[in-house]
């Protein structure tokens, strides 16, 4: 059945389900049984991302954090079906103070290698995060973290420079946070992937028993995984990496895959729903796409030669009134994705429509609106706008997404676009090294809230880079991070939600849903296309 726009605002709300945890996760985790409770296998499973480094300090993207959820384990977890944190290498876990979370690990650990896994690795793993602060990582997210400590072999403090920070618990089965061998990786730099196989340092439902990067991952099940995922449904797996969606969608249909999953266009998806030899199956979304501005380079930014905040500001706002999201949601992505309003997406707490109430005309683009911005700011000349955008990372309709951008923005006659595009390796580097003035991205978030979409992206450029920073913004989002009061919450997540529309650090564009291709004998696929958005091949069997 076609997924239309009624069916995917289900999906999409879906995402927000999970109420975020303002208590403690307590409680004996044991091994979990989320998967069947015999194993068999091969599955095989093909994606068009690209991994950026195995090492958790060196890579802040869905194709790299996909592996490293077989691979490695966390302080706290979700099982498949639910994205709330419980304990996975913890045995507990708990506000033991305002500022003070303490989790008490399991007993036995031990890595794939022998090594003995305890709190030296965990206090490790969250210090050398922040200690190398890779621009591609994701030590952003540990930025209300003061201090880790590890007073005995089981137990690690979190200490918070918030009081009550309530994301804590989602922060720790995020990117950030799975946990490595302290024996095996450096504290000051990353470590090549290569050496990580060689060492063996794995505590996940798999170890890696041969890889070729970008190409092709062989996994086998780790008889001694402790953690909350539990048995894995199959023995082995492999990931397969495609360059072209054609090629992915042609060995899907062809019974050489069991899965795909990332990323198909549109049209591949509707026309694999007429194939009887798949299955076509959804979940919840919360992917946006968005484009960003780097405040130092785009046109009028702080350090081109013209430089003028006002001028530039006008650029933004003239571009968010041209820009229609509905013709590229109809026309590229057949409804597979929604216009975006806001930077938190719709079924979020507290999402809203910021930017549809401040610029177009009712959801439809206003050039005159557009016109009198850049009249009202001096600008008589078309401004050139040098556009970035990525070809295998978002899809293969990525190319016709700004193609339609580019065409909205010239017809207009007030824009020249030059739209470029780069390979995903050089991209999420060059993105954030001020070589791109305005450039695509997506986001899939780490943990099902609102904050997700917020503290990553904004307090001080966050990991975005582009030099964005507003103090107002910085203390709205600290405030909804720590309010417990859901209805207080929400009202400071639709401020932090109107003040980025002013400023307009990105601008959002659209929001879509998880989608997978199985083979028609394939199951448990639909299990992990959970509101943790974490993948995991241990679910899956035929």
């Amino acid at each position: 059945m076609a997924l239309n726009k009624k069916a995917l605002h289900g999906v999409i709300a879906l995402a927000g389900v999970s109420a975020l945890a303002l208590t403690a996760c307590t409680g004996p985790s044991g091994g979990g049984s989320s998967s069947a409770p015999a194993a068999g296998g091969p599955i095989a499973y093909g994606t068009t991302d690209k991994v950026t480094a195995l090492d958790p300090a060196g890579s802040y993207d869905n194709g790299s954090f996909m592996v490293m959820n077989q691979i490695y384990s966390f302080l706290l977890n979700s099982k498949p079906g639910s994205a709330e944190p419980v304990p996975d290498l913890a045995e507990s876990s708990s506000f033991t103070a305002p500022t003070e979370y303490t989790v008490k690990l399991k007993t036995g650990l031990k890595w794939a290698n022998g090594n003995t896994l305890d709190s030296k690795d965990v206090k490790f793993s969250f210090d050398r995060q922040v200690a190398i602060n890779d621009p591609a990582g994701p030590a952003s997210l540990l930025a209300n973290i003061e201090s880790v400590t590890a007073p005995d072999a089981n137990t690690v403090v979190f200490k918070s420079k918030l009081a009550n920070d309530q994301t804590i618990p989602f922060i720790l089965s995020s990117p950030a946070a799975p946990i490595v061998d302290d024996e095996v990786f450096p504290a000051d730099k990353v470590l090549a992937d290569d050496d990580i196989i060689k060492a063996k340092a794995f505590h996940g439902q798999y170890t890696i028993d041969s890889y070729k990067k970008n190409e092709l991952v062989s996994l086998k099940a780790f008889p001694d995984y402790q953690g909350v995922l539990g048995k894995p449904a199959n023995d082995e797996a492999t990931i397969k990496y495609y360059a072209s969606p054609t090629n992915l969608k042609l060995d899907i249909q062809q019974g050489n895959l069991d899965v795909a999953f990332r990323s198909l266009s549109a049209t591949d998806v509707d026309d694999l729903k007429k194939d009887s030899k798949v299955k076509v199956l959804t979940g919840p979304g919360g992917e946006i796409r968005y484009i960003t501005f780097n405040f130092d380079t785009m046109p009028f930014g702080a350090k081109t030669p013209d430089a003028d905040p006002a001028k530039a500001l006008a650029v933004r706002q003239a571009i968010a009134n041209l820009v229609d999201r509905e013709a590229i949601a109809d026309q590229v992505y057949k409804g597979t994705y929604l216009p975006l309003w806001s930077n938190v997406p719709s079924g979020f707490l507290g999402a809203n429509e910021s930017f549809k109430d401040a610029y177009g005309d009712a959801g439809k683009p206003s050039l005159d609106k557009a016109k009198k911005v850049l009249a009202d700011a001096g600008i008589t000349a078309k401004v050139v706008l040098n556009l970035q955008y990525n070809p295998d990372h978002y899809g293969g309709s990525s190319g016709d997404e700004y193609a339609m951008v580019k065409e909205q923005l010239e017809k207009s006659g007030l824009f020249t676009v030059n739209l470029q595009s780069t390979e995903w390796v050089t991209y999420t580097k060059a993105s954030r090294a001020d070589e791109y003035p305005l450039f695509q991205f997506g986001w899939f978030p780490d943990f099902s809230d609102a904050d997700n979409y917020l503290t990553p992206f904004f307090p001080k450029g966050g990991f975005l880079n582009n030099h964005y920073n507003n103090e107002t913004v910085n203390q709205l989002i600290s405030k909804e991070l720590t309010e417990a009061d859901k209805s207080a919450r929400e009202t400071a997540i639709k401020d932090v939600q109107n003040a980025l529309a002013k400023d307009i650090s990105t601008l959002p564009l659209l929001q879509g849903a998880q989608v997978a291709i199985a083979g028609s004998s394939v199951n448990g696929v639909d299990k992990t296309l959970d509101a943790s958005f974490k993948f995991r091949l241990g679910t899956i069997s035929k």
